[in-house]
């Protein structure tokens, strides 16, 4: 193997030397071909460069001089005066007093100083008032005015010489009744002597009895009118008062939901379930196959039906509660809603509250729906609604003291077959059993939702709750 490298090397070496070495040969010279026009092989003169020319200084003849400073000289600093100030002269107390004189202005306006206003000679002094006395506070209360004084009652008041106030009774003398004018035997003489011992003359003393018939008693207030107590206050030694008895007030007028409702008791307390069932006029099923159902049923009649009121009349006959199914229209204003619903309760006067239908219902203007609170309260009438989010509707109008709720299903709305329905049914039983205050529940008056209540009714879980009339749920709540 070290004979092969040697070998090797040797050759190589040899090689490079043989070959000789890079760069020693020059490049040879290309002529090129430089375009015509282009003046670049033009031959150019040498010639001396042009250096630029120094340019003149500008003429300040005429230009004018600052003049320098003056050089800062302390010299004069010695001769600062050092002396005191003189002390300014201040006039005598009584000079200070007198007043200044006034110098006229030249410019022509007279200024005038202020003067004391001395008082007038004219005008009186004020005069101070005397002290006044212990001023005396009466505490008596103040007495009436007198009546102007008659001639009667000065000559009354005058006594005549002589005579003694003493004659006069201390008490207040009977009534002296005067005799018809008519009777010449009763005629007084009216002469001043007459008269004078008239007023003096001693008055007989009357019977206690007339006197008390004809005076009242002195210090009180007699009866003004009859009937008309006017000792109000009680008094001690006073017999208690009897008791007036109490005048029976009319009973206010039922409404609604009370007049037309069915009698229903619930003795062992089980949830209440109502079914209401919708009666458009188109259902084949007569009241004679409904009135032996082994429940109660309710039954609502669109109140645009021109047979409305005659069905109503025959499923109160037959012992249903009946309820009026209408809707609001879009856009309904609250007076709308007012006019409306007295036109429902005249077609279905039997109704014991209304039932908000399946169309534009009766939550489509929060104004309408405001305003049937109000209505229903004063007719007495319950309100059933269909749910709607969290039923706010319901829940205002039932605040203010109107018996209404909102549905819990609808069970045949969609075409439910019987199993469907029977499940529905189930569902409403245990949510009536988990709340207190019941269900209701919508279907319509078709064959298979006949035979489906009926087959339910024998079922366990409809023994659970109490299937009453809508009456009863609706005051449960």
């Amino acid at each position: 193997m070290m004979t092969g490298t040697l070998v090797s090397g040797l050759a190589l070496g040899t090689l490079s030397v043989l070959s000789g070495a890079p760069g020693t040969v020059p490049p040879e010279a290309v002529s090129l071909e430089v375009p015509a026009g282009s003046g670049f092989d033009l031959r150019r003169e040498d010639a001396e460069a042009a250096l630029p020319e120094t340019q003149a200084a500008p003429e300040t003849a005429g230009v004018s001089q600052a003049a320098p400073p003056a050089p800062d000289d302390s010299a004069g600093i010695g001769a600062v005066e050092t002396a005191p100030a003189a002390v300014p002269e201040t006039g005598e107390a009584a000079a200070l007093a007198e007043a200044p004189e006034v110098v006229a202005d030249s410019g022509g306006v007279a200024v005038e100083s202020d003067e004391p206003v001395l008082p007038s000679p004219l005008v009186p002094a004020p005069v101070v008032p005397n002290s006044e006395g212990a001023v005396a506070v009466s505490t008596d209360p103040a007495q009436p005015p007198a009546p102007p004084p008659s001639e009667e009652s000065a000559r009354l008041s005058t006594p005549e010489a002589g005579q003694s106030e003493s004659i006069f009774p201390s008490e207040e003398p009977a009534p002296v009744l005067i005799p018809d004018a008519t009777d010449g035997e009763g005629v007084a003489d009216l002469s001043p002597e007459a008269e004078a011992q008239a007023e003096v003359a001693p008055v007989p003393e009357a019977d206690a009895e007339t006197v008390a018939k004809t005076l009242p008693a002195l210090g009180t207030i007699g009866n003004r009118a009859e009937g008309v107590t006017t000792n109000r206050l009680p008094s001690l030694g006073d017999p208690a008062p009897e008791v007036a008895e109490a005048i029976a007030e009319p009973e206010a007028a039922e409404g609604a939901l009370v007049r037309n409702r069915v009698a229903f008791d619930n003795p062992e307390g089980k949830p209440l379930m109502a079914i209401i069932l919708m009666d458009d006029g188109q259902s084949p099923i007569g009241i004679e196959a409904l009135q032996s159902f082994p429940y109660p049923l309710n039954f609502a009649v669109d109140v645009t039906w021109s047979g409305a009121a005659d069905a109503a009349e025959r499923y109160r006959a037959a012992g249903f509660e009946v309820l009026a199914m209408a809707d609001l229209p879009e856009g309904a204003r609250p007076e709308d809603a007012e006019v409306a619903m007295q036109a429902w309760f005249t077609q279905v006067p039997q109704a014991v509250a209304v039932l908000e239908g399946a169309g534009a219902g009766l939550q489509s203007s929060r104004e309408a729906t405001a305003q049937l609170a109000p209505i229903l309260k004063e007719s007495g009438h319950g309100l059933v609604m269909h749910p709607n989010g969290l039923n706010t509707a319901q829940k205002l109008i039932a605040r203010e003291g109107v018996p209404s709720a909102s549905l819990f299903r609808d069970f045949d709305g969609q075409g439910q077959n019987a199993a469907a329905i029977r499940r529905f049914l189930d569902q409403a039983a245990m949510r009536a059993d988990q709340q207190e205050d019941g269900v209701i529940m919508l279907g319509r008056l078709r064959a298979d939702t006949i035979s489906a209540l009926l087959l339910w009714g024998l079922a366990d879980r409809a023994a659970s709750v109490a299937l009453a009339p809508v009456s009863a749920v609706l005051r449960a709540e």
